[in-house]
């Protein structure tokens, strides 16, 4: 497949700039892959939709305050998006803005006693920087950090953000962006589903700027793909091959959910206990070997994320959904609304 077939026009105004007044008051589109049919639901008609003794899958990554604003030693502004850590001490990967200023030995300061001074180049023209804070550097990034809202919302950070660009389950901090599909999630409605009798599963991917990367080549499969950290526990994977060794289904919260339950499974569908890195590539053709239902948000065009939606539910269908989306004014991307594909 060519990667101009997963390109669609989108208004601006469709693009959610705020989140909804209450998270699961997001619009659902309910695409039935058996019957190809659509219907326009809420998020929290979910509590409906899963069977007792299925299994919702959740990645409880929690994103950092990873964009640190601050000034040359010429006064000159600049930023520093860390993307992940180094083995080193107070130590990161990151990208720098303006790029040709922040050369190895330069120093971004953010704030008294809070620098970063530039170590090194990579060859993926990122930086290596060193975080220098008279407190703690979490403590530092905490404090000084900005949350990291995607590109294309375009405001700055505000203070609502700091809790509506998480998850209410988030847990470990390593993400520069929201698992987005579990953004939609309430206490109460995990409340509801867990007395229903349906199973939750924790695992884990830390998100990287990668996952806002169009594919910029025709032939996807040319596009090379980011690492990101995940862990599958002893704990989560015995849990999993219970639930699908009764014959109930595995319902994915995200595509970053799908890619680590992916990654993870045996060929015959068995989940394993796993730590590492995956850059696991889904598009139209691959056999989903774990995942049985998915909840997402509507992706970017030609993007790796829309691909894996399309693997799912299958091209024609995925972009019929996403027409059917644009013609009733969905919210689209992290802020926006979401999509059920069963």
């Amino acid at each position: 497949m060519k990667t101009s077939l997963f390109d669609y026009p989108l208004p601006r105004h469709l693009i959610a700039q705020s989140p909804r007044d209450r998270r699961d008051a997001s619009r659902l589109l309910l695409v039935d892959r058996s019957s190809g049919t659509f219907e326009h639901l809420q998020f929290a008609d979910l509590q409906d939709l899963i069977p007792a003794g299925d299994a919702i899958v959740l990645n409880t990554t929690r994103v950092f305050h990873a964009r640190l604003l601050g000034t040359r030693d010429s006064g000159a502004p600049a930023e520093v998006f860390l993307l992940r850590p180094t083995s080193e001490p107070a130590q990161f990967e990151a990208l720098v803005s303006p790029g040709g200023k922040l050369r190895p030995g330069r120093v971004v300061h953010v704030a008294p006693g809070f620098d970063v001074t530039i170590e090194a180049m990579t060859d993926r023209r990122t930086r290596i920087v060193r975080l220098q804070a008279d407190l703690p550097v979490e403590q530092a990034l905490e404090r000084y950090g900005h949350v990291p809202l995607p590109p294309y919302i375009d405001r700055p950070d505000a203070p609502t953000d700091e809790e509506r660009y998480q998850t209410v389950y988030a847990r470990e901090p390593g993400s520069v962006a929201a698992p987005t599909a579990g953004l939609h999630f309430t206490p109460e409605l995990l409340e509801t589903l867990a007395a229903k009798g349906v199973r939750r599963i924790d695992l884990l991917l830390h998100v990287g700027a990668g996952t806002f990367k169009p594919v910029e080549v025709e032939d996807p499969s040319q596009h090379v793909m980011h690492h990101e950290h995940y862990e599958v526990s002893a704990q989560a994977a015995d849990a999993f091959n219970e639930v699908r060794a009764r014959g109930q289904h595995a319902w994915a919260v995200g595509t970053t959910t799908t890619r680590t339950l992916e990654t993870a499974a045996s060929a015959e569908g068995l989940l394993r206990p796993a730590i590492g890195e995956t850059n696991l590539f889904i598009q139209p053709g691959y056999r989903f070997r774990a995942v049985d239902r998915l909840v997402t948000n509507f992706h970017l065009p030609r993007s790796t994320l829309l691909m894996l939606v399309a693997a799912f539910a299958g091209y024609d269908l995925a972009m019929e959904a996403y027409r059917v989306a644009l013609a009733n004014d969905y919210r689209f991307y992290s802020y926006g609304d979401a999509m059920l594909v069963r």
